[in-house]
């Protein structure tokens, strides 16, 4: 991975953190928007973090492989985790 290893660390443990706090909510019967609130949070956490792992595989796999003519193959695992991303 070429991504930032310790920024992505940082920010996957900072979502654990939050998912470990999400569970106690439920477990205590806190308030519905509370709980919600802090999937929304925790969501847009993780779409951080697949964002920079996206960046950096652009930025680096896709671009040596254009240098090293396997661009097509590149370009259709892209594609396909465009799709997923997507859904």
């Amino acid at each position: 991975m070429q991504a930032d290893a310790e920024k992505i660390m940082r920010l996957l443990k900072t979502a654990r953190g939050q998912m470990d706090g999400i569970i106690r909510m439920v477990e205590e019967n806190r308030y519905c928007v509370d709980i919600s609130n802090q999937v929304l949070a925790t969501r847009a956490l993780l779409h951080t973090v697949n964002k920079e792992i996206v960046k950096a595989h652009m930025e680096h796999c896709i671009k040596q492989a254009f240098q090293t003519d396997k661009e097509e193959e590149k370009i259709e695992e892209f594609l396909v985790m465009m799709d997923k991303m997507m859904k």
